[in-house]
């Protein structure tokens, strides 16, 4: 399947838009003042080890300190993670406090965790990705044919035999059917880029960075299939004119396909791709069949919920359910790309009866996920109707980049209601009156509670106001949320 990628750049931030058949699947956002930096290589100093969770802390010039786990750690002479022994004491003897050490970041930091790195330095282009440190070839698994597989392999062992540095490489799916020559520049174009970054390293301080990735229009083109890439318009001309010569020289087969946009309507507008993020932002997606989902995101996990909404089919309700969950399967595989959503993910389908129906319904979701270049995980139907799923996240989730805590519900999605705070206010006096001998008493508080206090509970506060002997009176702060009260003794 094709795509078009839209680009909307400005000063401070550049938005690249995965569109398919007119409908928007992705959306990838970096902001000038917070660019991600995944890819990024430190030259970090070890601030603090952790033998109980077999990690440490890294600084690395952040804000906060980068976490590094032992089983990240690379060993010399081994090609693959190091095992730990179990008994507390193997990342005591890989790290010590204040030691420097080459890091890269594999996850921002999210919400209040800090980067995750790692000690296996690798750096992708094109087609290959460069293990300084390793010394195997491997061959992506999407590249299926055997035959293509061991041309790419000869290829790349040919050539780094022959030029300095040696290193590990893996070919990327974008390499098959690429030309032995193609291979070969990418291979040596790697090489003399950590050749500088060698030399960056000797002069660099503790925390300072010795490599960033690209800048994010150019780092999806060299993450996405030139194949399927049907149109590619930037509308900055600037990032047009250094996207144009990134692609000629690593891409040339996109050149026709770039496109600069200087139309007045803006770029997004052509496929209603705003919209699309506000509704990305919303807990509740509708189905064009009438049904629902509703996506709650927590720290530990993400839940989606299935319903059948106005939904009521046309033969029977089993029919209908089924239905239903087809077309969710669908719908929630968008939602994960759209919204980036990672870690954990529960998948509450509608109870199916028909086992036909609960096979059918999976084997749509894995077909729908092919299309998602994040690793994914996905198990059966449990007993309880639930479909668990895993989803490597790498950055932050669209709502996180978007959004921030509610101030006035504290991220808790409720507020207590104007007669809960009435009733608190009405305690707060209770307690204030017996404990200081006061004239009169002043309450500050929202509009709507003041409302309900003068109104409805104008019989209560009558009641209480000869209880305790004092006058009440009331000031309306617009300022204060509906939770937020003062109560101030005159």
């Amino acid at each position: 399947m094709t795509f078009e990628l839209l680009a909307n750049v400005t000063p401070q931030e550049t938005r690249v838009a995965v569109v398919e058949n007119g409908m928007l699947q992705e959306v990838f956002v970096e902001r000038a003042r917070r660019r991600g930096l995944v890819g990024n290589i430190y030259k970090g100093v070890v601030s603090r080890v952790l033998p109980g969770m077999q990690a440490a802390f890294i600084d690395i010039g952040l804000e906060k300190a980068a976490f590094l786990h032992a089983s990240d750690i690379a060993v010399a002479g081994d090609d693959e993670k190091t095992e730990h022994n179990g008994n507390g004491d193997s990342i005591s003897r890989l790290l010590h406090e204040r030691q420097e050490v080459l890091v890269q970041v594999i996850k921002d930091p999210l919400g209040t965790k800090g980067a995750r790195l790692t000690t296996h330095i690798t750096i992708p282009s094109r087609y290959l990705v460069f293990m300084p440190e390793a010394g195997n070839v491997g061959v992506s698994q999407r590249i299926e044919q055997e035959e293509e597989r061991q041309r790419l392999r000869d290829i790349v062992i040919a050539v780094r035999g022959t030029t300095d540095g040696g290193g590990g490489f893996i070919l990327r799916t974008a390499a098959e059917n690429a030309s032995e020559e193609a291979v070969v520049d990418d291979l040596k174009f790697l090489q003399r880029l950590w050749s500088s970054v060698q030399e960056r390293i000797t002069t660099a301080g503790p925390g300072d960075v010795v490599h960033e990735d690209l800048p994010l229009m150019l780092r999806v083109l060299r993450d996405i299939s030139d194949t399927e890439v049907e149109k590619l318009r930037i509308d900055s001309r600037e990032t047009f004119q250094r996207t144009e010569k990134f692609v000629q020289q690593f891409m040339p087969e996109l050149a026709s396909k770039l496109e600069y946009y200087p139309g007045e309507r803006p770029i997004f507008d052509l496929y209603s791709i705003d919209d699309e993020i506000q509704k990305a932002l919303d807990r509740k997606v509708q189905l064009k069949s009438g049904g629902h989902l509703v996506l709650d995101q927590t720290e530990a996990m993400t839940t989606i919920d299935v319903n059948t909404g106005a939904y009521v089919g046309h033969r029977n309700l089993e029919e209908t359910i089924f239905k239903t969950n087809l077309e969710a399967a669908q719908a929630i595989v968008r939602q994960l790309r759209l919204r980036n959503l990672g870690g954990m993910i529960i998948i509450d389908f509608i109870d199916m009866q028909t086992e036909e129906h609960k096979r059918q319904v999976l084997r749509a979701l894995e077909k729908h996920i092919e299309r998602d270049h994040a690793n994914c995980h996905i198990s059966e139907i449990s007993n309880l109707g639930l479909v668990q799923m895993t989803r490597k996240r790498t950055r932050e989730s669209l709502e996180h980049i978007l959004c921030e805590t509610c101030p006035t519900c504290d991220g808790r999605a409720s507020v207590k209601t104007a007669e809960t705070v009435c009733y608190e206010i009405f305690r707060e006096i209770l307690r204030e009156a017996r404990q200081f001998d006061v004239q009169q008493l002043l309450v500050l508080a929202a509009q709507e509670v003041v409302d309900m206090l003068l109104d409805e509970e104008s019989t209560s506060l009558g009641e209480l106001e000869a209880f305790i002997g004092k006058p009440i009176k009331f000031q309306v702060e617009a300022l204060y949320n509906q939770e937020q009260f003062d109560v101030v003794l005159l």
